[in-house]
């Protein structure tokens, strides 16, 4: 930042907006983020031995990208440039950098170049800024909310290193509201009393966006008039028309969050898709993490569903890792998808209730023996003849790659396929398969590798 950017900020004073007037002016005052800035994490021992090499934030909206950005310029004590993505111009970035060789040469003051939405520069813009990042004429920061391993050049991204930022966390939003309302470069001189559910409101309803939460408190306090005695109290209602979004019945760790969750799987469960995807909004509107969802989903897809459609385990876990990569709000249509092609599924337990047999089987009765046709080849290895009751039948040596021989010392059965979609085929090979031990049984067969030939 250069000395005129400084009068101007400066001369903005109070008229800035409160997100603006409350960045962080070290790391100390950073709130969240502990995982990258925490004591003896990487990019804290960097910034404090000012040693930061180009960097890449990347994280959704109002998590603090640009805020970091400005804690490492004044800790480190270098200059700040930003610029944008969207705005900047192969000729804007030669003329930055032109400055910052100037201040290099002259002052001997480096310069950080923070570029915002950097994932916006095409290949020619991202190459101007390749051979000063290498020779050290600028520390880049860039920001970004897309992955820069996908929409950043991997010449830029292999020069700098990337750290990932998160959204806030719900504690952390209730310290940051706190923190505005006690400071003198925020509403201090408001004498704010803000109601605790409010607080909790706008923590869970902002989506960890920072800045946010500060434009809903600012709002609010200046459009709510003081009472007698000069305190302008806020209250829930008051925040939700400060955020445009209704609270709903549904917190986080209590009845509304356990009974919605409870409703949601078990109308999926139900085969009833209209109910689920309600629940599924409601949840979403209320400000439940998305992640949360899907893992819920993919337990769901076994347990309830299973061999019954296979297909419903890939499609809940490939949810899982599309709610991850696009995050909210197109999140809630790839959630939508997975819930409603889960509650028509066909539905079955069976997979559910053989590991709790099996389980049982484990704890309550006797520990079996590995059978000596089953065990590695440490037999074989010794130079120790198996026996021919031993030797391991090779199922793919047979027709219908299916050998009779005994898996384990018991007579218990786990599995129980139902009849419904995939599973009556799984149980119809199993009754096959059946019938062919029953028959090598009887024909005193077993261990010798009777075969399905009828496959």
């Amino acid at each position: 930042m250069d000395l005129f950017e400084q009068e101007r900020d400066t001369g903005l004073g109070n008229s800035q907006p409160l997100a603006a007037r409350m960045r962080p002016a070290s790391l100390d005052e950073l709130i969240g983020q502990e995982h990258i800035l925490g004591p003896g994490k990487l990019l804290r021992r960097a910034i404090e031995a000012d040693r930061l090499q180009s960097i890449i934030l990347y994280g959704p909206p109002g998590c603090g990208k640009t805020s970091l950005a400005e804690v490492i310029a004044a800790v480190t004590e270098r200059r700040f440039q930003r610029t944008s993505g969207v705005v900047a111009n192969v000729a804007t970035l030669r003329d930055l950098i032109k400055e910052a060789r100037h201040w290099i040469r002259n002052e001997g003051r480096q310069t950080i170049l923070f570029v915002d939405e950097i994932h916006r520069f095409n290949k020619s813009q991202q190459d101007v800024l390749l051979p000063y990042v290498e020779d050290g004429t600028i520390t880049l920061i860039g920001a970004t909310t897309h992955n820069p391993l996908i929409f950043v050049n991997s010449p830029l991204t292999s020069r700098s290193l990337i750290f990932e930022l998160h959204p806030l966390s719900e504690d952390a939003i209730s310290r940051l509201l706190h923190n505005a309302l006690s400071s003198e470069k925020g509403l201090s001189s408001f004498g704010t009393d803000l109601a605790p559910d409010a607080v909790s409101h706008v923590a869970r309803v902002c989506d960890g966006d920072a800045r946010r939460a500060l434009n809903a408190l600012e709002i609010a306090v200046l459009t709510t008039p003081p009472d007698d005695d000069g305190t302008i109290h806020v209250s829930r209602e008051v925040i939700e028309d400060s955020m445009q979004k209704k609270a709903v019945v549904y917190d986080k760790n209590e009845d509304g969050h356990y009974d919605t969750i409870s409703a949601f799987i078990k109308s999926v469960r139900g085969s009833d898709p209209h109910a689920a995807v309600y629940w599924l909004a409601k949840m979403l509107y209320a400000g439940e993490d998305p992640r949360f969802i899907a893992r819920r989903l993919v337990i769901l897809a076994s347990e309830d569903i299973g061999n019954a459609d296979p297909r419903g385990l890939m499609i809940a876990t490939a949810a899982v890792d599309a709610v991850t990569f696009v995050g909210m709000p197109e999140a809630r249509i790839i959630l939508a998808q997975a819930t409603t092609y889960l509650a028509s599924a066909p539905k079955s337990n069976a997979s559910y209730i053989a590991i709790k047999k099996a389980e049982n089987e484990v704890m309550e009765g006797r520990s079996l023996q590995v059978p000596e046709h089953l065990k590695n080849l440490r037999v074989r290895r010794n130079g120790e003849d198996p026996g021919e009751d031993n030797e391991y039948i090779y199922p793919h040596d047979y027709d219908g790659h299916f050998a009779v021989q005994d898996y384990v010392p018991t007579a218990s059965r786990f599995y129980e396929p139902g009849n419904e979609g995939y599973e009556d085929v799984i149980r119809q090979r199993l009754e096959r398969w059946d019938r062919l031990r029953k028959d090598a049984d009887n024909n005193g067969q077993q261990g010798r590798g009777a075969a399905d030939r009828s496959a």
